[in-house]
């Protein structure tokens, strides 16, 4: 008997240790925040000068989708390509008259400079 109650007592501490740390997907983001601090935003000149995989925040507006996940951003320096995922809208709606905020990463290849998106933010 006492190993049946042993056994009993380690299954459902282990049952609920496995289920500890899951939460649904939107709970996560609702109550996920963190400090906002002092911002360093760069251009869109600026980031034509930055190195490979540099993070980046910049400021302006999405005016146009090229293909796919790629679109037109610009800020009153100039103009970029950004690559947007699906998951990084985060539900959010843009438009062309939208400021937003961007936070990525510098692409830089052989011929052209581009921001891969990790988070957008509609202001």
């Amino acid at each position: 008997m006492k190993k049946v109650a042993t056994f009993v007592i380690g299954a459902v501490a282990f049952a609920g240790a496995a289920n500890a740390g899951f939460q649904p997907v939107a709970e996560v983001v609702a109550v996920k925040g963190g400090f906002v601090g002092n911002e360093n935003i760069v251009t869109v000149m600026q980031v034509k000068e930055m190195r490979d995989d540099t993070d980046v925040i910049l400021k302006g507006k999405i005016v146009g989708q090229l293909k796919g996940d790629k679109y037109t951003f610009e800020d009153s320096t100039g103009s970029i390509t950004v690559e947007i995922d699906d998951d990084d809208w985060r539900g959010q709606t843009v438009t062309p008259a939208d400021t937003v905020k961007i936070y990525g990463e510098v692409d830089r290849g052989m011929t052209k400079t581009e921001i891969d998106v990790d988070t957008i933010q509609k202001l």
